[in-house]
């Protein structure tokens, strides 16, 4: 017996838009999740999935598009995955966000909120990103004048992003609208050298081939790092850094790591300096911040500004608090407001992130933090809260997937008198905020978009304890 076919529904006027970026619809009772639709738009929709409480559905037609909409400016847009709001003017991707942010909140944490400031909007729309990584692969995605054509494809190498849900496909990238030049040049330079002297790009089923990572970094002084991922040691490679090198100006760090893993991961291999420095530097205010090949840092530094900065405006520090910054990463945030606080007490899960904030606190001469490496849950206890001091206010950017249940016990039993909480996932941040909101309340809301034409959004609260 096959399975049951499900429905089709014409003239489906699409009203919202979910959490996680996809349009809303309603047919009944039933909500409808729409990818790609923009509310306004009237559709004919074919049902993928049917559950009880909601269904998930595609467009087959457009019958009138929405007044909403807009024209996206990559060629690349509905294929590649990324910047998928370029249909929607950016006032009303922050309008969006801001309902989602508010929405989590209330719908989730059940919690009221004192005050709700405006969101503050990224000015640099395009170019905003200080990180790409870019995927090669023997298998990239066709267009479809190419799968309708009967010529034969010879090429099938191509170097950019996955296709959503495709591990073995990306799309060859010409020109990307995430990070400013010469980033564009340093991946088509790159490619068109493998493409001349035939190198092998990587088969992510079979793993091999020699070329399968491109990491390019900069900063907003103009430093630029490459690093170049491969299979194997070849004397190609050596060619290649050398070809680039000389083709773009500008290179501070040029890098490489041989990887034979069947997975990308770097963070446990030996990254390799070929010219240049094995770090860049880039300058937040009046502070320097030394990133290396493995560091986490914010990937747009001018929003990441705005963030640290609501997160100090939040907590009003006098001069004289102890102050635990949980997750801290490389310590931007925690150095970034030493000199506001007596004293800064970082952890962070990552040895490669405490020892870049150790060096970034050395680098700034900032004298009064410390950091600890160590699973958060196992570290942060009430032993080492005796041994390094009882905090006035903590600083909390967890993860997307938020605060183990643990950790949250343990600032429930320390009870500081402020909690300063950064969240880049709303809905995890309000299920956290419930939790705690037995001790706290949640005064100040203020969302940051980080990164613009996609549905990713980082909102900063301030919760203060109940007396």
């Amino acid at each position: 017996m096959g399975r049951k076919k499900l429905p089709a529904y014409e003239g489906i006027t699409i009203e919202d838009i979910a959490a996680e970026g996809k349009s809303i619809a309603r047919i009944g009772d039933l909500v409808v999740f729409v990818p790609g639709a923009v509310p306004g738009d009237v559709t004919d929709l074919q049902v993928t999935r049917k559950r009880k409480k909601y269904m998930e559905a595609k467009v087959t037609r457009y019958v009138s598009y929405s007044g909403l909409r807009t024209e996206p400016f990559c060629t690349h847009f509905g294929t590649c995955g990324g910047c998928k709001w370029q249909h929607l003017p950016y006032s009303e991707q922050l309008k969006f966000k801001e309902k989602q942010v508010l929405d989590a909140l209330q719908r989730i944490g059940k919690v009221q909120i004192g005050q709700t400031l405006p969101i503050i909007g990224s000015e640099k729309t395009e170019f905003y990103r200080n990180k790409l990584e870019y995927t090669f692969s023997n298998h990239r995605w066709l267009s479809d004048e190419e799968t309708s054509s009967d010529a034969v494809i010879k090429n099938r190498n191509g170097l950019g992003f996955h296709v959503p849900g495709r591990f073995d496909r990306v799309v060859d990238v010409e020109k990307c609208f995430l990070q400013a030049d010469p980033g564009n040049r340093i991946r088509n330079t790159v490619k068109e050298f493998a493409h001349a002297n035939g190198c092998s790009f990587y088969d992510h089923h079979t793993n091999e081939g020699l070329l399968r990572n491109l990491i390019i970094r900069n900063t907003t002084t103009g430093e630029i790092m490459v690093v170049l991922s491969v299979q194997y040691d070849e004397p190609i490679i050596y060619k290649l850094l050398d070809d680039l090198y000389s083709k773009v100006e500008g290179i501070t760090s040029l890098m490489f790591v041989i990887n034979p893993k069947k997975n990308e991961t770097l963070y446990d291999q030996d990254i390799r300096l070929y010219k240049g420095r094995d770090h860049i530097i880039e300058v937040m205010d009046d502070l320097r911040f030394r990133i290396g090949p493995k560091s986490f840092f914010q990937t747009n530094t001018w929003q990441a500004l705005n963030l640290y900065r609501t997160a100090r405006e939040f907590a009003e520090l006098s001069g004289s608090e102890t102050v635990y910054d949980l997750y801290t990463g490389a310590g931007t945030i925690a150095n970034y407001i030493a000199a506001s606080a007596a004293r800064v007490i970082g952890i962070d899960s990552v040895p490669e992130a405490i020892e870049d904030a150790c060096i970034n606190a050395e680098l700034n001469e900032i004298p009064n933090t410390t950091f600890h490496a160590g699973d958060m849950k196992a570290l942060f206890t009430e032993d080492f809260i005796e041994e390094n001091g009882r905090p006035d206010l903590i600083i909390t950017d967890p993860p997307r997937a938020g605060m183990h249940e643990d950790v949250i016990r343990v600032m429930l039993q320390i009870a500081a008198k402020k909690i300063v909480y950064v969240s880049c996932n709303p809905a995890t941040q309000a299920r956290d905020v419930q939790l705690l909101s037995e001790k706290y309340n949640v005064l100040k809301s203020r969302a940051v978009d980080m990164f613009p034409h996609t549905h990713h959004i980082e909102n900063v609260l301030l919760l203060e304890r109940k007396d």
